[in-house]
């Protein structure tokens, strides 16, 4: 017994040994002071010491699109979709959409003859279910969205060799297992449409912010990048390629957060309007400049909440991503300017960004230079949208989105539930219906947003009188669709019900100033109501802003 003790002790000491060993061989990258006293030829980007982020290699191969090649195949594009992205001028590039079944109700339901569904579930949350029938010439299609507190799913089904249109249960069990097995109700709510395409819109973002950062040679800390204030001709010449410079006072686009009334963020910036996306651009040296604040703070607060920020380098110099302290900052595209000012004035790009971040395309060519022009722009522009939208699906970023997806569909079950059960008499009448109508008492964000809706749903009815019963075509259902998509797995919810994630992204190098001036700044979806964002985020501790 007391051999037996020791040799324990002693395997669990060569097991701690092995562990500090590990950590003691651990070579870090060098530091860019480092880089700088090796002298030139200086590489455009460097990971920190301790890593945590990538650089996009331009002999990699692109980033997937089969998943979303395949669901256009199976779903259709509209004309105006298919003639936005395929439109001359845009050089090929193409913006990557962050979830298609957000747009596929707007597209496929609304305005058309359909049904909706809900189901109540303790196990797998609130469930939402649409059903549209489409028949083209002598084929039949239903278009199927489930929606859950996960995501949304959202798939065009051909009838052929089925003998009926699937029921509600057949439907589920088909999309989710999970799901199958559970009652559904019919949605009775005129307006429900209204509602139901607010809340799938509401992860479509027609609007960007982006920081732009000038970098001098040699600088190699925040202080110094924020401390600049003159812009080159060279760095004129680049915000000239990128949009237009326009006078915030009452300027009436997209503001992307800063102040168009009295002047408190700068009297111009940068604006441009690419394939209907409107972008405002922060630029550092257009930022309020503030005498004695070693931090410039005013200027942080504004690239600091930024995902996606460019870096302009006048001369090669390196930069590492993480020289911006940023809970926000997820990726970088560096711009370094070649023989500026001149017919022949090119630029030369990397980028950079989190582990966690996607590969995003375009992707790179090789060598990754360009020549000044509406191609670059082209370029510049799509990369930067993509960027964004990448970061989304990092992993704080979309634990928090699922947070706020989960609250927004309980929002929406229950605003329709008491919708449906109102029509039925089953409700207390004028006056139920008066507090969410005024969106003061019930739903802020589901009634706001039902506002903004222009075209009313036409009142049909008759579709499908068989769908919720059970008939006996499941089987040949299963055979002919089993094997083309994937179920939608609901087992994920458990990362919404777990505690909220805390959003920390200092420095590996740096673990002081932990104490910072900012840290009750919390995370906000700029498409989200103000009620919705406020319980959300009172709910979590979203972590510091700034280390």
């Amino acid at each position: 017994m007391k051999g037996q003790t020791v040799v324990s002790l002693c395997v669990r000491h060569m097991f701690d040994v092995s562990v500090f060993l590990f950590q003691d061989d651990y070579i870090p990258y060098p530091r860019i002071e480092e880089v700088l006293e090796r002298g030139e030829p200086y590489p455009q980007v460097i990971l920190p010491e301790f890593g945590g982020y990538w650089i996009e290699d331009p002999d990699a191969p692109p980033p997937s699109t089969d998943s979303r090649g395949k669901e256009e195949e199976e779903v259709g594009e509209e004309e105006g979709r298919q003639e936005e992205e395929t439109a001359p001028g845009d050089y090929g590039y193409r913006l990557e959409e962050i979830n298609e079944a957000a747009r596929a109700y707007r597209k496929h339901f609304l305005g058309r003859e359909h049904l909706n569904f809900s189901c109540s579930s303790s196990s797998v949350g609130n469930l939402l279910l649409s059903v549209r029938h489409e028949q083209e010439k002598e084929h039949e299609h239903l278009h199927v969205i489930i929606r859950s507190r996960v995501k949304s799913v959202y798939h065009r089904l051909s009838l052929a060799e089925l003998p009926d249109i699937p029921s509600v249960p057949e439907l589920t069990k088909l999309l989710c297992d999970e799901a199958a097995g559970l009652r559904f109700s019919p949605i009775l709510y005129p307006k429900a449409s209204q509602l139901i395409v607010n809340y799938d819109e509401h992860e479509v973002n027609n609007t960007y912010k982006f920081g732009v950062i000038y970098q001098r040679f040699g600088q190699v800390s925040e202080e110094e990048l924020f401390r600049n204030n003159e812009e080159t001709l060279a760095f004129t010449e680049f915000l000239q390629l990128l949009g237009d410079t326009v006078d915030l006072q009452d300027f009436k686009g997209f503001r992307g957060g800063l102040d168009v009334s009295h002047g408190q963020t700068g009297s111009q910036s940068i604006y441009t309007v690419h394939r209907q996306q409107e972008i405002m651009f922060h630029v550092s040296t257009k930022l309020p400049f503030t005498e004695g604040d070693a931090q410039q703070l005013q200027r942080k607060r504004h690239i600091g909440n930024d995902i996606v920020a460019l870096v302009f380098q006048e001369e090669a110099t390196p930069f590492v991503p993480d020289m911006i302290a940023s809970n926000f900052l997820h990726a970088f595209i560096v711009v370094q300017a070649e023989e500026p000012c001149s017919e022949t004035t090119s630029y030369k790009v990397s980028v950079t960004a989190r582990e966690d971040v996607p590969p995003f395309g375009p992707p790179l060519p090789n060598p990754a230079v360009f020549k000044k022009g509406p191609e670059f722009r082209e370029f510049l522009l799509t990369k930067l949208i993509n960027a964004e939208l990448a970061c989304y699906k990092s992993d704080r970023f979309a634990r928090l989105e699922e947070r706020t997806r989960a609250a927004l569909l309980d929002s929406l079950h229950d605003e329709l539930q008491r919708r449906s059960q109102s029509m039925l008499g089953l409700t207390s009448g004028p006056e139920e219906e008066g507090r969410g109508e005024n969106g003061q008492a019930h739903g802020g964000l589901l009634e706001s947003i039902k506002c903004n809706v222009k075209s009313p749903v036409k009142r049909r009815s008759g579709l499908f009188p068989r769908l919720l019963s059970v008939d006996m075509c499941m089987s040949a259902l299963l055979h002919r669709w089993g094997h083309t998509f994937r179920r939608a797995s609901l087992s994920r919810c458990a990362a919404c019900q777990s505690s909220a994630p805390v959003i920390v992204c200092r420095s590996p190098t740096e673990l002081k100033n932990k104490n910072s001036p900012r840290s009750n700044l919390k995370f906000r979806f700029d498409k989200l109501s103000h009620s919705a964002a406020v319980s959300l985020c009172d709910s979590q501790s979203a972590g510091s802003l700034f280390t």
